[in-house]
């Protein structure tokens, strides 16, 4: 990755995908301790939320820290999005990304989401105008088309709008989204990937920042799209989504891998000694431990003690009266789980 294009966008750089209900700030905070680099998205908003809600800082709330950060928005009212887009600007968001690739019905109905990419023009408009209100990158994330969608041309076409329109990057789940039959959890699984189309419009527009996301499960897979495929050019960025949410720990090594960013990585025990104090500062101010550590139970995937370490989080955090102490007790299982294992593992090699 060319570092003179680390930060022009997120779709030049390694992102987190949004996700309804998991990317809160909460969330964010934690994946900032182990990545500085890694562009981060908020949940998507919806317009109506932004700008007829009565709580502004639980959608749009961030920590100063929290940076490169993506405000993704939902809507196809054009100067809604642009006021909006605007907000977002004016909260410290480095980028606005409009959400054209979720197949939900809740949000079709109210014309968010992928059933945009029926909508070209619709998208380019609103593109626009997001970009007259913004001094800061506006990006899309779609898909690479909806339902009998079968020709490559008609993702070209709609990219091409987007471009006339100004985009800044596109960011491209590689699987069409059917908007009936079909549950979003299995709009995340069953439609085919098809990565050769996300390259081929790399081909095609060369000058445009490209992401490709979906099925893709390590860091390794991901950053073989940086390199051509099939003979098609490289992509500029890569989007990752369930496997951080699985294993959120992969962070750490994403700074050094796609931004040969010398420092070590940070250890799982630096982690949780750095969130102690967001987590104690968030417990005074009236908010619960489960808020945040819903989205630290995958900490220790894969290690000695991981499932001690989720299921007192399950059990416990969700308490009323829950503290620090949950995670530091939690701690101390996987610390002992290990131990013993290690020790197991001994017995075996002397017999």
């Amino acid at each position: 990755m060319d570092s003179s294009s680390l930060y022009l966008n997120s779709a030049s750089g390694f992102s987190v995908a949004p996700m309804l209900d998991w990317t809160d700030r909460h969330c964010r905070y934690f994946h900032r301790l182990m990545t500085q680099q890694a562009w981060l998205y908020s949940e998507m908003v919806t317009t109506g939320a932004m700008m007829y809600g009565n709580n502004l800082p639980r959608f749009i709330g961030r920590d100063p820290a929290d940076s490169p950060v993506v405000l993704q928005l939902g809507g196809s009212k054009a100067t809604e999005l642009a006021q909006c887009a605007r907000l977002g600007e004016e909260w410290g968001y480095n980028e606005i990304n409009l959400n054209v690739g979720c197949p939900s019905d809740r949000v079709q109905n109210n014309l968010i989401g992928a059933c945009l990419m029926a909508h070209p023009q619709l998208v380019a408009d609103s593109v626009a105008a997001m970009k007259a209100a913004v001094t800061i990158p506006v990006t899309v994330k779609c898909r690479i088309g909806i339902d009998d969608q079968e020709d490559y041309q008609t993702l070209a076409d709609f990219i091409a709008g987007l471009v006339k329109a100004g985009v800044d990057g596109v960011v491209i789940h590689a699987r069409k989204a059917w908007l009936q039959g079909l549950s979003p959890k299995e709009n995340r699984d069953v439609p085919p990937l098809n990565y050769a189309w996300v390259h081929q419009i790399k081909a095609d527009f060369a000058d445009l920042a490209i992401s490709i996301n979906g099925g893709l499960k390590t860091l390794v897979d991901a950053k073989s799209h940086l390199s051509t495929y099939d003979n098609l050019p490289a992509v500029d960025g890569v989007m990752m989504g369930r496997a951080i949410y699985e294993n959120p720990y992969l962070l750490a090594e994403v700074d050094g891998l796609f931004y040969a960013d010398p420092k070590p990585a940070i250890s799982r025990a630096e982690v949780l000694e750095a969130i102690y104090p967001y987590i104690e500062a968030h417990l005074q101010a009236g908010g619960r431990l489960s808020h945040i550590t819903r989205h630290m139970m995958g900490l220790f995937h894969g290690c000695p003690g991981g499932r001690l370490w989720r299921r007192a989080l399950s059990e416990q955090a969700c308490l009323a009266e829950a503290g620090i102490e949950v995670l530091q007790n939690a701690y101390q299982r996987v610390l002992i789980e290990t131990q013993r294992m290690a020790e197991q593992e001994a017995r075996r090699a002397v017999s």
